[in-house]
């Protein structure tokens, strides 16, 4: 639900007022249909539980379109604003394992400073590289025989790698002044 909430409410703070109609265009302007698992149910029972949390407020009810039923249109409320950005921050830095949820990350990240981001990247690689030493010394330090099994290790080990050498890369990046963020 984490990847959902971050996009629902980065579109609804992008749009200023919605509804799910226009949140679902939105979503799927940006691409988000390829690779995150949103389906447009998942985006109206977003926009509900996020109103229900306090998070969006209605703005507007029964709204009628000549193209289609009755709407409900939102707005992000101030606990929503901060619901956001810390969402931001924790897929830019954790290691959930959810693809989907660092992408909305990125998606978002240009609505941080500059500095902040470069300082959640960083702790994602200090996370990875934490991981990466935990779960391979789990299997350097046994006697036993791993067989086959050895293969997880490695694959961890291998996606470790990678997140950490992407990361220090787009690091280096932003470094460079790459994109543009909110303090730009």
């Amino acid at each position: 639900m984490a990847t959902t909430k971050l996009l629902v409410l980065g579109s609804v703070r992008d749009l200023g007022q919605a509804h799910g109609y226009q949140v679902r265009r939105d979503l799927e302007d940006k691409g988000v249909h390829v690779w995150a698992k949103i389906q447009q149910g998942s985006i109206y029972h977003a926009l509900r539980k996020l109103a229900g949390d306090g998070l969006l407020q209605v703005a507007a009810e029964g709204i009628h379109s000549s193209v289609g039923p009755a709407r409900t249109e939102y707005v992000i409320t101030p606990a929503g604003e901060a619901a956001y950005f810390a969402l931001i921050a924790d897929a830019l830095s954790s290691l959930t394992g959810d693809i989907g949820y660092t992408i909305a990350g990125i998606g978002c990240m240009s609505d941080l400073p500059r500095a902040r981001v470069l300082e959640l990247l960083r702790r994602r690689v200090e996370a990875y590289t934490a991981w990466r030493a935990e779960v391979v010394g789990v299997y350097e330090a046994s006697d036993g025989d791993w067989m086959h099994h050895v293969e997880a290790i490695r694959l961890w080990a291998h996606t470790a790698d990678s997140a950490i050498t992407w990361t220090e890369d787009l690091i280096g990046r932003l470094e460079n002044g790459e994109y543009t963020f909110v303090d730009d």
